[in-house]
């Protein structure tokens, strides 16, 4: 992954605070917050192995529902008052 910088030079005769405006301004335009706050969220795409294993178990648990749906074993679960 590369890493993005924003570098910016201080002149003598300017200020830090207008440094600072002028490093934030850069920053903004760049778009690096916006790109890495997407990131933070961001999940991995799973392995071959990982996504086969979990088919198999949802294909596993599917089967047992069902199993247990025609034996009439199913616990119902209640219904929260005032749920629409």
């Amino acid at each position: 992954m590369a890493t993005s910088y924003v570098n910016i030079v201080k002149g003598s005769t300017e200020t830090t605070a207008s440094a600072l405006r002028r490093f934030t301004k850069r920053v903004q335009e760049s778009g690096i917050i916006p790109k890495k706050r997407g990131q933070r969220y961001a999940e991995r795409v799973l392995s071959p192995l990982k996504q086969k294993r979990a088919k198999l178990l949802k294909l596993d648990r599917a089967k047992t529902y069902e199993r247990l749906k025609k034996l009439g074993k199913l616990v119902q679960k209640k219904k929260r008052v005032g749920a629409k």
